[in-house]
C-alpha cells in the first residue's frame, strides 16, 4: 500500500512538476521558447503505476473499463505512458494473458530486425547509432560520391530507388524534431527515431515518408526503450492515421477529415461556416496542421502526449486488436444490435456515443471535433477581426500554448454531442 505522504510527494503541487521535468528533461537554452505545460499528475484521477498493475488479473487479463475511465479522467502517469498506449493504440488485446503478449512482443521484435537486417543491407548506415542527412543517390538511381558515401552501385530497382532518395529527408526532418528535449541532444536517440521511420517506410511502400511522421513517432521513441516496442507502437498509431498522410498531386490526405469538419460546423455553427465559406475557406484547410500530426505544434510536449492518451482512450474500441490481427473475426464488433450495456463501458465515451447514434463513419475522429472545439473557442474573433484566410490562420495560431487539452477534449465531447442530435433530427 502506497502511504498518503508518497502520494502526495508523487503527485502534489510542484511535485508534479519537478516530476515531468525528470522525465522529459528541457534544454536550458529552450526553456523561454517552449509553450507552458499545463497537464499535472492529480491523485484520484490520473492512472498511476499503482492502478495500472492492480488491473490485470492473476493471468494477466486487463480490465480495460477501470483503466480508460482513469485515463478520461486524468491521463497517464509519465512512468506506465509506453505500456498503456500499447493496449490503447491496440498492440495488445486486453483480454491476452502475460504469456499471451510475452510470445507477440518476441515475434514481433523478430519481424522487426527481420527487416532492419534487410534495410541494412541496402544502407548499411541503418543501426550504427548514425543517420544522414545528405541524398545518397541521384534521382536516376546514380550513388553520390563523398565521404559518407552509403551506396557503391546504381540502383536500378524502382522501390529501392524511391526508398533511398526519401532518406536524407527523414534524416533533415529528424535533426528537427522536439530539439528543446535533451533526450534528442544525443545522437544515438536521434539515429534510433530516424532508423524507425526509414524501416517503416519500406515496410509500408504504399505510404512511405511524409512529413509529420517523425513528430507522431518521436514520443514512442522516447516512450518506449526498446527499438522494436517502439516501432509497432508507431505502426499501430498510423494504422489510424495513415491515411492523412495519404497525399498526391491532386489530393491531401486530411481532406476526409476536413470534409466532415466542413459538416460540423455548418451543423452545429452555421454563422461560422457561412463566414469561413465567404473567406474562401469552406474547405478548411487551415486546419491541415492540427489534424495531420494530431496537435504536436499547438501544444507542449508532455500536454499533447496527454491530448493524445485522452483521445485514444475516448476513441477506443475493446475489439481494436482483433479488428487489426484477425479482421474476419471482427466484422460484427461494432454492430449496434448486440452490444448491451456492459459491454458499451468497455469503449470509450466518443465512441459510445457514436455507437449509440449509429453513427460509424470512419473519418468522424475525435480530433476533427477537437478542431471544432477551437474554432468555437474563437467564434466571436473570427466573425468580427478576420477579413480574409490570412486573419483565420492568425487567430488560430494564437492558441498555442494557451489551450487547455482538457478542456478542448469536453469541448469536443459536447460539440459531438450537438452534432448528433442535429444530424439525427435532419
Amino acid at each position: 500500500m502506497v502511504g498518503l505522504a508518497a502520494i502526495v510527494e508523487l503527485f502534489g503541487g510542484n511535485a508534479g512538476t519537478e516530476e515531468l521535468e525528470a522525465f522529459y528533461p528541457i534544454r536550458p537554452d529552450c526553456l523561454a521558447d517552449i509553450p507552458k505545460t499545463r497537464f499535472r499528475p492529480r491523485v484520484g484521477k490520473t492512472l498511476s503505476a499503482r492502478r495500472w498493475h492492480a488491473a490485470f488479473s492473476e493471468d494477466g487479463h486487463l480490465n480495460i473499463e477501470k483503466v480508460l475511465r482513469r485515463i478520461q479522467r486524468g491521463g497517464i502517469h509519465p512512468s506506465i505512458k509506453g505500456l498503456v498506449w500499447e493496449f490503447l493504440l491496440g498492440c495488445f488485446d486486453p483480454n491476452s494473458t502475460f504469456d499471451d503478449r510475452n510470445q507477440l512482443r518476441e515475434q514481433r521484435r523478430e519481424r522487426y530486425a527481420m527487416w532492419k537486417t534487410e534495410c541494412q543491407n541496402m544502407v548499411p548506415v541503418i543501426g550504427s547509432g548514425k543517420y544522414i542527412t545528405r541524398p545518397i543517390i541521384t534521382d536516376d538511381g546514380q550513388p553520390i560520391e563523398g565521404e559518407d558515401c552509403h551506396v557503391t552501385s546504381a540502383v536500378s530497382d524502382k522501390k529501392v530507388a524511391h526508398w533511398m532518395l526519401f532518406l536524407h529527408q527523414i534524416g533533415l526532418d529528424v535533426f528537427r524534431t522536439d530539439r528543446a528535449l535533451v533526450f534528442y541532444e544525443d545522437e544515438a536517440n536521434q539515429a534510433k527515431l530516424w532508423d524507425i521511420l526509414a524501416i517503416y517506410s519500406w515496410v509500408d511502400d504504399d505510404i512511405g515518408y511524409v512529413q509529420g511522421m517523425n513528430d507522431i513517432c518521436s514520443p514512442m521513441v522516447i516512450l518506449l526503450e526498446n527499438e522494436a516496442d517502439a516501432f509497432w507502437c508507431f505502426e499501430h498509431a498510423m494504422r489510424r492515421l495513415r491515411e492523412n498522410f495519404r497525399c498526391s498531386t491532386s489530393s491531401i490526405g486530411v481532406q476526409s477529415q476536413l470534409g466532415i469538419l466542413s459538416q460540423v460546423i455548418k451543423t452545429v455553427d452555421p454563422k461560422l461556416h457561412q463566414h469561413l465559406e465567404d473567406l474562401d475557406g469552406g474547405e478548411y484547410l487551415f486546419a491541415f496542421r492540427m489534424l495531420m500530426v494530431l496537435f504536436r505544434r499547438e501544444f507542449s510536449f508532455v500536454d499533447a502526449l496527454y491530448l493524445w492518451e485522452v483521445m485514444w482512450a475516448m476513441e477506443y474500441n475493446p475489439h481494436i486488436f482483433s479488428l487489426y490481427e484477425q479482421p474476419d473475426a471482427a466484422l460484427d464488433s461494432n454492430s449496434t444490435q448486440t452490444l448491451h450495456a456492459k459491454e458499451l463501458k468497455r469503449y470509450g465515451k466518443f465512441q459510445r456515443k457514436n455507437l449509440q447514434n449509429g453513427h460509424t463513419d470512419k473519418n468522424c475522429a475525435l480530433s476533427v471535433f477537437l478542431v471544432a472545439s477551437v474554432l468555437e473557442t474563437k467564434n466571436r474573433q473570427i466573425l468580427k477581426d478576420a477579413k480574409g484566410l490570412d486573419d483565420v490562420v492568425t487567430i488560430l495560431g494564437e492558441i498555442t500554448g494557451n489551450l487547455d487539452a482538457k478542456k478542448a477534449c469536453q469541448n469536443a465531447l459536447k460539440i459531438q454531442d450537438k452534432y448528433l442530435k442535429k444530424a439525427k433530427k435532419s
